[in-house]
């Protein structure tokens, strides 16, 4: 979802949530958000697979985001969720396979780009940490049989 829900955001203060019934983790690494979740947005050239995972983790709602932000959007193994009420908030909701597959190309895509970036030594620890602790969300959730919802917060 790049564009207005994004443009201006400060990528410092974001947190990424991840939850299912058999777990949960906020991701405070704004490295995370800005390589991880927005690598879309960054310009690399990318094979048909990797933009259809890509493109997954571009889809991840703000949690705040209007309706006019969050269309009906969905791909094999996910989909936006719309806020259903006044206390809820739209989130993306995969198959922790799905979500798994999609992190993993792109922790794939940033490592073989990371130079090109300038990626310090410091975010590329703190994301690998960051994946690590959401790699146990996914395989808690896989193991109960249950979707992830992903969304982010300012």
């Amino acid at each position: 979802m790049s564009g207005s829900s994004n443009e201006g955001c400060d990528a410092e203060l974001v947190q990424v949530n991840v939850a299912s019934p058999a777990g949960a983790y906020t991701v405070g690494s704004a490295s995370f958000f800005r390589y991880i979740l927005r690598l879309g947005e960054l310009g690399l050239p990318m094979s048909i697979d990797d933009r259809e995972a890509i493109d997954i983790l571009g889809a991840v709602p703000h949690a705040f985001a209007s309706d006019d932000d969050v269309g009906l959007v969905s791909g094999r193994g996910w989909r936006v969720v719309p806020a259903q009420g006044d206390l809820d908030w739209p989130v993306l909701e995969a198959t922790p396979r799905r979500l798994h597959s999609a992190f993993e190309r792109a922790r794939s895509l940033l490592w073989a780009h990371a130079a090109r970036f300038a990626v310090s030594a410091v975010e590329i620890a703190s994301i690998e940490e960051e994946l690590d602790a959401v790699y146990g969300v996914l395989m808690r959730a896989e193991a109960a049989g249950v979707a992830v919802n992903i969304s982010y917060v300012v």
